[in-house]
């Protein structure tokens, strides 16, 4: 989808320091973007501009249908985006706001879309210690009495959730039958018959049932990779490889990990991100299981859980397998070393998401080879488009952040591959 331009009435103000903002602001009848200019912006003032203007360019495609007129409209606040940290001025696009707080993801849910424009208005849970956790974290923020009590409020466009996997897809039915926008933590559907059930309420209802996919879409990395491929880097691609690796550590996890009725096995959670990100890099609308496995190998005094399980998957775009466990060692310095290497018919990358071991420090490191030469990229500083194209769908009923139908395709290959997986160990 193409932003159109930005309009020319709109005033384009340069400021130093946080204190001119509202200064700023001020001065203007008009709506203002207010570009904060940082040290390392003043040494290449034109990249900087030139960026700016691509950015405000894609605030353009913005909805003003919940200020009941265009956006760029008098005194109207805007956001800017720089190195995928927006920064927020006055009034956000949308509110929004939290059920079901059972895992940490509920934290990067809400500051996704925080730092895309979103105000988190109001939340509810059930357990005293999750609601604790999260007044803490965000102590301005209405708790509220119960879960109608967001369901009926009109003027909340979104509700996210990292409620028990299983609940998941009822909550977000519920929550597309009242009329707003729902985003999941991973897994978001957890049987085929929920997804028949959400498929069913999200065709009636018009509504967006969006599912956090982080491994790609909180991965700066895979980010970059996908612009690459869509250069034609290393031509068309053949195959993906994904490896995700996690570290257990089970005196911290609830009871409800370890009950697969609650979870819905390996490959259905976080077996989802591979199938994901192997549908969206070889451009697959298609797709079937060529043959999965799980087990419970080295957990026995938990029966309920699968601690390995992998995948061969094939699409009408390239063909994939991937390999997630349970086993992340103690000794390494992050949660996994999730990693994917995706094959072309010109070349080939390998991304090393959140540790490049015994190498480069930090995540986000990105490995490409085609026929001139081997290249590193570091991809620290790469955008990440999920939370602002998200907003601009709830705005515009657009799929700019990511389709409908991948968004449930993505989630029934996982399914079925679970479905049909072989159990060893």
């Amino acid at each position: 989808m193409r932003a159109p331009a930005c309009p020319s009435y709109h005033p384009f103000v340069i400021v130093q320091t946080w204190k001119q903002h509202a200064k700023a602001f001020e001065k203007s009848g008009q709506s203002v973007i207010i570009i904060v200019q940082t040290k390392a912006m003043e040494s290449n003032r034109r990249k900087f501009l030139k960026q700016s203007l691509t950015t405000a360019a894609g605030l353009g495609a913005l909805s003003g249908n919940l200020y009941g007129g265009d956006l760029f409209s008098r005194r109207r606040p805007v956001t800017y985006h720089e190195k995928g940290r927006p920064v927020k001025i006055g009034k956000s696009l949308i509110r929004f706001a939290a059920i079901g707080l059972n895992h940490g993801h509920i934290y990067s849910q809400v500051e996704t879309m925080i730092k895309s424009g979103g105000e988190l208005v109001s939340f509810f849970a059930k357990e005293p210690e999750l609601i604790a956790a999260f007044r803490k974290r965000y102590p301005d923020v209405k708790l509220a009495r119960s879960e109608a009590e967001i369901l009926e409020d009109k003027s909340i466009h979104l509700v996210v959730s990292a409620s028990i996997p299983v609940e998941r897809a009822p909550l977000g039915i519920r929550v597309m039958e009242h009329g707003k926008d729902f985003m999941a933590d991973k897994p978001g559907i957890i049987t085929l018959k929920q997804l028949e059930e959400v498929r069913r309420a999200q065709k009636a209802t018009g509504r967006i049932y969006s599912i956090l996919y982080g491994e790609r879409m909180q991965s700066r990395a895979s980010i970059k990779a996908g612009e690459l491929i869509r250069q034609g880097a290393i031509g068309q691609v053949v195959q993906t490889m994904g490896t995700g690796p996690h570290r257990m550590n089970p005196k911290a996890r609830p009871a409800w990990f370890f009950d697969k009725e609650a979870y819905g096995g390996i490959i259905c959670d976080i077996g989802s991100h591979q199938c994901e990100q192997f549908l969206h890099f070889t451009n697959s609308t298609s797709a079937q299981v060529v043959c999965s496995q799980v087990g419970n190998i080295n957990h026995k005094e938990y029966p309920g859980i699968e601690d390995f399980g992998d995948a061969m998957v094939r699409g009408n775009g390239g063909s994939g397998y991937f390999r997630i466990d349970w086993f992340t060692p103690e000794g390494l310095g992050t949660w996994g070393d999730g990693r994917l290497t995706i094959l072309g018919t010109d070349g080939y990358m390998e991304l090393r998401k959140n540790i490049d071991i015994n190498g480069r420090e930090g995540g986000n490191h990105l490995f490409v080879v085609d026929q001139k030469q081997t290249r590193y990229i570091d991809c620290t500083e790469v955008e990440l488009p999920y939370g602002p194209a998200f907003v601009q769908d709830i705005l515009n009923r657009t799929e700019t952040a990511m389709t409908q139908e991948h968004c449930f395709l993505a989630t029934e290959l996982a399914l079925r591959a679970q479905q049909q997986a072989s159990v060893i160990g």
